[in-house]
């Protein structure tokens, strides 16, 4: 008998290990997802689950991937030898799907279709919780529902939003479980170097302008009726979204 351990908190998002695998809820983006997969395990890409079929119940089912992620992630980041190797799996990434081209049909959580010039498939979802640890090295990146076609940038912003991190010094400590308050413009510093970003632009004004698209592909999911972004958009996300791109805007210093 194998047994089953529930991987999710989210209300009709049930996502449980059987085994080596994991078993979890398919949405109109999955075949998509499947497709990217696939070719990242065609390519040899370590770090991403192999996709295994799907099981009696409807849900996709994916390689399960030892180690710790979700909240005990968060610590891995916070030296510079941690925060240096989050930024180049974010790269290694990017530089394995290049060569990627989806179908024009394919459905993804926010688009449909192929990426355009200057696009890659993106992760979409690339915080420190969704990265796989053994130890103080990433050996994989989980959950990627999210996955969109848009610049590479995005994944950068995103993972920066994080890592700075972008937000007050209280959630920094209590939250990002940094031991004093971060240099924030030193560890963007040692986040892009890592990346290989060659121009580093307006990161703060980008960094805003994601958070808010964020907030629109969560009222994007929430109006199909999809769980927890319905609740989060019930729950004034939208709002909360606008304070954290306009705290982001007026504390330009801490990260320039």
């Amino acid at each position: 008998m194998m047994a089953e351990d529930d991987l999710s908190n989210y209300e009709n998002r049930a996502i449980i290990r059987i085994g080596d695998t994991v078993h979890r809820p398919a949405q109109w983006w999955t075949p998509a997802v499947h497709e990217l997969l696939r070719y990242l395990e065609s390519v040899a890409f370590p770090y991403s689950p192999r996709v295994l079929g799907s099981d009696p119940e409807g849900r996709e089912v994916l390689s399960f991937i030892e180690g710790e992620s979700g909240g005990d992630s968060w610590t891995k980041i916070i030296t510079d030898d941690g925060l240096v190797k989050f930024a180049r799996l974010l790269r290694e990434y990017h530089e394995a799907v290049r060569g990627f081209e989806p179908s024009p049909q394919s459905r993804w959580a926010y688009r449909t279709g192929a990426p355009a010039s200057g696009e890659i498939m993106c992760h979409g979802d690339f915080g420190p919780w969704n990265v796989v640890w053994r130890g103080d090295d990433p050996v994989g990146i989980i959950d990627w529902d999210m996955a969109l076609p848009a610049q590479p940038r995005y994944d950068v912003l995103y993972a920066l939003q994080y890592s700075a991190p972008f937000c007050d010094d209280t959630m920094a400590l209590e939250w990002n479980h940094f031991p004093s308050p971060p240099d924030r413009k030193r560890r963007i510093e040692v986040f892009t170097a890592a990346y290989g970003l060659e121009e580093a632009g307006d990161i703060v004004g980008d960094v805003a302008a994601m958070q808010r698209q964020v907030g629109a592909f969560v009222a994007h999911l929430a109006d199909r009726g999809l769980q927890p972004q319905a609740d989060w958009i019930a729950q004034g996300e939208l709002a909360e979204v606008e304070k954290r791109a306009t705290w982001t805007e007026q504390h330009r210093a801490l990260f320039t």
